[in-house]
């Protein structure tokens, strides 16, 4: 039972909630009891903190826990309403080039840790392999980002890369690349499906670099039918991977 918010430990596990201590431990720390099954599941968990007076589950039975008191519970939540377990989790380490990955998503500086966490669920759900995450992408192992995903950062690997040299590595496997853009691009419709393929979405406000949109194989966009003047980079990339992934 640890009692002390100025213990070793809870001071540890505080360094997790930023960015650079996830950067400099390799770790990152998840919030509730969804999040602690999946890890578990996934093999990620090296450590789970539980709230004194929580009832634990069976799957908690060979996991290393500590119980802390409600003050140390409030001091590690990002949320509102605490359920009050966190699983401290390693982040799994891949290199694009020794994957078999054949449908890939590829993020270029998206920075909305909600609409992160979307794509990475959403990339999840349609079967998707590996997702690229390119220069100013945001920290994947933010809070809010794992709340927005649902467990899915312990499904396919999630692997921090330039994008020039992974669509270059993409075109030396075969692997057709796609590109999203409103100039010079096709409707998203008349493309077929694909046995193996990259899809690229950008950033919220400026889109794809172009540079990277002069490096792949084919450009599309969707149409808008109504008055807003654009889709959301989430559910864009939703529409796209579940048009190009053959079934």
């Amino acid at each position: 039972m640890i009692q002390s918010l100025q213990n070793t430990k809870v001071k540890e596990w505080k360094k997790l909630t930023t960015k650079k201590g996830r950067d400099k431990s390799g770790l990152f720390i998840a919030e509730g009891w969804h999040l602690t099954e999946e890890a578990i599941k996934a093999d990620a968990a090296v450590e789970v903190i539980v709230k004194e007076g929580i009832e634990l589950p069976d799957y908690l039975e060979e996991a290393t826990i500590h119980f802390v008191t409600e003050e140390i519970a409030l001091s590690l939540a990002e949320t509102e309403h605490t359920q009050g377990v966190f699983t401290v989790c390693r982040q799994p380490s891949a290199e694009f080039e020794s994957l078999k990955a054949a449908n890939i998503l590829m993020l270029d500086a998206v920075q909305d840790p909600g609409n992160l966490g979307t794509m990475i669920r959403t990339a999840d759900a349609a079967g998707i392999d590996a997702i690229i995450l390119g220069k100013g992408t945001a920290d994947p192992y933010n809070a809010k980002v794992l709340r927005s995903a649902q467990g899915s950062h312990f499904h396919l690997p999630l692997i921090r890369q330039d994008l020039s040299s992974a669509i270059e590595a993409c075109k030396e496997l075969g692997i057709p690349v796609f590109g999203t853009s409103l100039q010079g691009a096709e409707p998203y419709g008349h493309t077929a499906q694909q046995e193996k393929f990259a899809l690229i979405v950008g950033n919220e406000g400026a889109g794809v670099n172009p540079e990277f949109l002069e490096l792949t194989d084919q450009n599309l966009y969707i149409p808008i039918y109504g008055k807003s003047e654009s889709l959301n980079v989430a559910i864009a990339a939703g529409i796209l991977l579940y048009h190009l992934k053959k079934q």
